[in-house]
């Protein structure tokens, strides 16, 4: 992956508060031309350094009222690669971790209710093949939902 320096990352500073601002306010800011500005995020983007842009749309508002982990252990850890296209195939499943610890496997999912959560539970997750166990936890509050701070260059050390 490529660098990015001072310029990159306080254009990602601004863009990832409001993925709309308009180039030119963003130029303004750094004190440059909206060429340059427009030249730097398409790089960005075809490194994928920045990626993605749109609106977030509340899972409430759509029917999905319970948000809820699942720590899923798996007979063994190489079964990764053929458990994550079983979970591509469940629309509620919105993340999929490979992770350390004590499960295998971390997804994230969204249900209508407790009862929709049973079904994709006990009909579809447990009867995927490899998976031996899983632990849920539903998330009663989202108390933090932010990005990941963009830093100055000067503020990482060796040890970041």
């Amino acid at each position: 992956m490529d660098k990015i320096d001072k310029l990159d990352r306080h254009i990602i500073s601004i863009i990832s508060k409001n993925a709309r601002i308009p180039f030119k306010d963003v130029a303004e800011e750094c004190g440059v031309s909206r060429a340059a500005i427009h030249q730097r995020v398409q790089r960005m983007v075809e490194l994928n350094i920045i990626t993605g842009s749109g609106y977030h749309v509340s899972p409430k508002f759509l029917g999905f009222n319970t948000c809820t982990y699942i720590g899923v252990k798996l007979e063994k850890g190489s079964m990764y690669k053929d458990v994550v296209p079983e979970f591509e195939k469940i629309p509620e499943v919105v993340e999929c971790h490979f992770t350390t610890g004590p499960y295998t496997m971390l997804i994230k999912l969204y249900a209508r209710n407790n009862e929709h959560l049973m079904g994709l539970l006990n009909s579809q997750i447990q009867e995927i093949p490899g998976v031996i166990s899983t632990e849920t936890l539903i998330s009663l509050r989202q108390s933090v939902n932010r990005a990941i701070p963009v830093l100055d260059i000067g503020d990482i050390t060796e040890t970041d």
